[in-house]
């Protein structure tokens, strides 16, 4: 456990994946993993009351991690893994859905090519280079709102009204909550080169 410990922290990583003598994925063992050891005096306790409520199986796996001194006993075995082709966006909604903070990257065969971090996601994003500021005609801007606007699930075109003049997008009508209000102005604004004013309202105009 000293080797792995050692390993996380002059490299700076959280967790370091566990392969076999063939390079396959077989675990990954994180610091989290090492929180609570018998060496550091940092063991998880239990009284009483909390022994009733947690049961026997909880305080063994406790007692596995906390003692073990085989990586294999403490490592997380049931991984989850994306292919070298996978979309950024897989990758994100992987750690989203699985509440992660890295996804090993492997191969048909298993064999671990990489693996893809919360923070190599931020790092992507900062490092992405911006769009260029070019306001493309009015109806091509309306044509890429309304676009796509229409390939969202959430969003009722019929109550909106988008108007496209010399670059700049004045959204009229209303949304059914701040939300999709929100949603729909960020929309329009992710066009490169344009402006928006929003005057949407997050309740219907009654007419009587």
């Amino acid at each position: 456990m000293q080797r792995v410990a050692s390993l996380l922290l002059q490299h700076r990583i959280s967790a370091v994946p566990v392969v076999s003598n063939e390079g396959g994925l077989v675990g990954i063992i994180s610091e989290s993993d090492l929180m609570h050891r018998t060496e550091a005096g940092t063991e998880r306790p239990y009284s009483w009351w909390l022994q009733l409520l947690v049961g026997d199986a909880q305080m063994a796996s406790d007692y596995v991690k906390s003692h073990a001194v085989k990586i294999a006993d403490i490592m997380t075995r049931k991984v989850v893994t994306a292919r070298p082709e996978a979309p950024l966006h897989e990758i994100a909604m992987l750690l989203e859905k699985h509440d992660i903070k890295r996804v090993p990257i492997v191969d048909e065969a298993g064999h671990l090519l990489g693996i893809v971090s919360r923070a190599n996601l931020i790092q992507a994003v900062a490092s992405a280079r911006p769009k260029l500021e070019i306001s493309p005609a009015d109806s091509v801007i309306r044509g890429k709102l309304l676009g796509e606007l229409r390939r969202q699930p959430w969003v009722h075109t019929l109550n909106l009204a988008a108007i496209v003049q010399n670059g700049i997008v004045d959204l009229w009508g209303y949304a059914p909550s701040a939300a999709e209000r929100a949603a729909i102005r960020i929309a329009a604004e992710a066009i490169p080169g344009v402006a928006v004013n929003d005057h949407l309202l997050e309740t219907p105009i009654m007419v009587y």
